[in-house]
């Protein structure tokens, strides 16, 4: 079972997306699933929230620390046997071990954020059956990655998904599933991946049920007014890698 997922968010230049994607299709990824351990890869492409989600993330706060990158272009999500699958070697030791075509492409990056996950629960939503490849994540994707902002307030938190938002997900037409996750390493402590059959779907039936955070009395807006999010966070996109 992939227990763990390893995400980058970045940016790339304009004049340099196209030899980048190329290579990071037909050379970086099918050399990573041949390391022990890898289960999967999926690269999205970002930016494809929409008008009435943005109003959503305009009411969230977002950290603004140094090098926390803004991570808004492209997210690259590789699943594991569990986190440790990229902790031997860690990414600092394949950086180490780089050749010189790895270390020019992977130097194209920019706003780079990224962080280590340990599977805490999923639940499936009925169109599961559309997950793949394998057990590749859905065609679209919406992914966050948050602290929250005391201790006392994670009970409420983590109440909310256990009762609120992962049963939803589990019965929205729509939805393949959702994930969610703790970090082994990286800022944000959690992060909820959601993934959705297209992104016409999610527009559909999930961002409704998001804009109850504009209901001041609801538990969703009690519970979004205590994360902190990183940068990048919450990220929409649609898949690249693999492609349909």
């Amino acid at each position: 079972m992939d227990r763990g997922i390893w995400a980058l968010w970045y940016e790339l230049p304009d004049a340099n997306k196209s030899e980048y994607l190329d290579w990071f299709h037909r050379v970086h990824i099918p050399g990573k699933l041949a390391r022990p351990g890898y289960l999967w890869a999926a690269h999205y492409e970002l930016g494809h929230g929409g008008s009435r989600f943005k109003k959503v993330v305009d009411g969230l706060q977002h950290v603004r620390e140094s090098g926390l990158g803004r991570g808004g272009g492209y997210l690259a999500l590789f699943g594991g046997l569990a986190t440790h699958t990229f902790l031997n070697p860690s990414p600092a030791q394949l950086a180490a071990r780089q050749n010189p075509e790895t270390r020019r492409m992977i130097g194209l990056r920019r706003e780079v954020y990224a962080c280590i996950f340990a599977e805490e629960t999923r639940v499936n939503g009925p169109d599961v059956a559309q997950r793949g490849p394998g057990i590749t994540p859905g065609p679209a994707i919406q992914m966050g990655n948050f602290n929250v902002a005391s201790p006392e307030a994670e009970d409420d938190v983590g109440a909310w998904y256990a009762q609120y938002r992962l049963p939803f997900m589990a019965a929205m037409p729509g939805c393949i599933g959702a994930r969610k996750l703790l970090a082994t390493a990286g800022w944000g402590k959690h992060s909820i991946l959601y993934e959705f059959v297209s992104l016409e779907a999610r527009e559909q039936h999930f961002i409704p049920h998001e804009e109850e955070a504009h209901e001041p009395q609801s538990w969703t807006a009690r519970v979004l007014a205590q994360l902190r999010h990183a940068p990048c966070s919450p990220a929409v996109g649609r898949r690249i890698w693999p492609a349909d």
